[in-house]
């Protein structure tokens, strides 16, 4: 890889294939939730549509677990014996995807809760307001030594956490502010994540230089924060308008370093 970065527009199953076994140091993962059907959300305090577009429809039970667990299986192939994958979700994919997990043998090292302190409301008034979303951090099995920067977790500066304390173990529940208007001037992804969440998750499994894969790029956040902190990348999304935004944002993040 000549490049900092590589962008892909196509399906990610069959560019994943031109990649050797045990490519990657660490993948990254935030899968379609198979959501949009014609249902409603609340976005800045109003009723919204949640149809995504057809990458977010689902084909049933067993037709979503079976794309679930045909990348999770791709994603096992491509780690490195002591990569870790970390898998990002609410409750639509994230039991789906855990399931398959344990069925692929990866070895799960933790789950975590994403806490967001500035969640929009529930405007029915008839649920609790969904205000996190889970993230399941594991290595593709049991015999790896995975890495995890221990030190930069426990003593690393996170004013906007009011979780995490000065100087103590981080905990498996962060409190960090959905994603703001500033990170989304040059273009809007539906599931876009926050910078501040993809910074943290590169700086506790990865070490500069490590190759970073996203096979479900969306607007790039991780490449974003593979480069801010001197890592490679690689970024695939089936969507050329979505690349292209990737793409605007990580040039923009190396223009500024």
């Amino acid at each position: 890889m000549k490049e900092q970065y590589e962008l892909y527009t196509g399906d990610s199953f069959e560019i994943l294939k031109n990649f050797a076994d045990e490519t990657f140091d660490m993948i990254f993962v935030d899968p379609p939730y198979m959501i949009s059907g014609g249902g409603t959300s609340c976005q800045n305090g109003h009723l919204v549509s949640i149809d995504k577009g057809k990458w977010d429809k689902s084909g049933g039970i067993d037709a979503d677990f079976d794309f679930h667990k045909r990348w999770l299986s791709e994603c096992q192939r491509l780690l490195k014996p002591n990569g870790t994958i970390w898998v990002s979700g609410t409750y639509h994919s994230l039991y789906p995807c855990g399931f398959a997990m344990m069925q692929l043998k990866y070895h799960i090292l933790n789950d975590i809760i994403w806490f967001k302190p500035n969640a929009s409301p529930n405007i029915s008034c008839r649920y609790f307001t969904a205000s996190h979303e889970s993230l399941i951090w594991a290595r593709k099995n049991k015999k790896g030594r995975h890495n995890f920067n221990y030190k930069a977790m426990k003593e690393g500066d996170f004013p906007k956490d009011f979780i995490k304390k000065p100087n103590l173990q981080m905990r498996s529940v962060w409190a960090i502010n959905a994603t703001p208007p500033e990170e989304k001037k040059f273009g809007r992804h539906p599931t876009q994540k926050p910078l501040a969440l993809l910074e943290r998750i590169i700086t506790a499994s990865t070490s500069e230089g490590d190759l970073i894969l996203d096979p479900f790029m969306g607007s790039g956040t991780a490449g974003v924060a593979a480069v801010k902190q001197g890592r490679r990348f690689i970024g695939i999304d089936n969507c050329a308008e979505y690349v292209e935004l990737a793409r605007r944002r990580i040039e923009d993040c190396r223009r500024l370093l």
